[in-house]
């Protein structure tokens, strides 16, 4: 079970407690959720916002697809997934995304959830303007963690 959405930051902001209503299930003994924040710091400038924009149906379907390899790739086939990223404008500290993932046991939640915003990172065409204290401002460039292979 997916919920994915794209929410425009002039309309609305992000809910926890819609996340947790949509994930809740006594079906699921774990549940996570992850919200990325606006921070005050990057690369040694201060910001004092970031803007978002995407395109909306391919962040959709990439959101869509995450969850659809998660049987394959970490077999985790009972769990509840719910995903929203924010569009436009955010001051220092507010949500830009909300990751809820519910699952049978703790150590599969902690995976999803993990699995679920670096493949977001890695995957979906969402792309950030960070707003600097001396009124700059500068598109970032994107920056998936990746992993070494032992």
């Amino acid at each position: 079970m997916l919920h994915s959405k794209i929410i425009n930051s002039k309309d609305n902001k992000l809910s926890i407690s819609k996340a947790e209503n949509f994930i809740s299930s006594s079906k699921f003994g774990a549940s996570i959720f992850f919200t990325g924040t606006v921070r005050d710091q990057n690369n040694n400038k201060t910001v004092t916002g970031i803007t978002y924009d995407s395109h909306d149906e391919l962040v959709i379907k990439s959101f869509e697809e995450i969850y659809n390899e998660v049987d394959k790739k970490l077999n985790i086939e009972n769990k509840a997934v719910f995903i929203e990223h924010i569009k436009g404008y955010l001051k220092l500290g507010e949500i830009s995304i909300i990751i809820a993932v519910a699952c049978k046991h703790r150590e599969q939640a902690y995976v999803l959830s993990r699995y679920i915003i670096e493949e977001i990172k890695k995957k979906s065409p969402i792309w950030k303007k960070e707003h600097y204290t001396n009124d700059e401002s500068a598109w970032l460039k994107g920056n998936p963690i990746l992993h070494e292979k032992n």
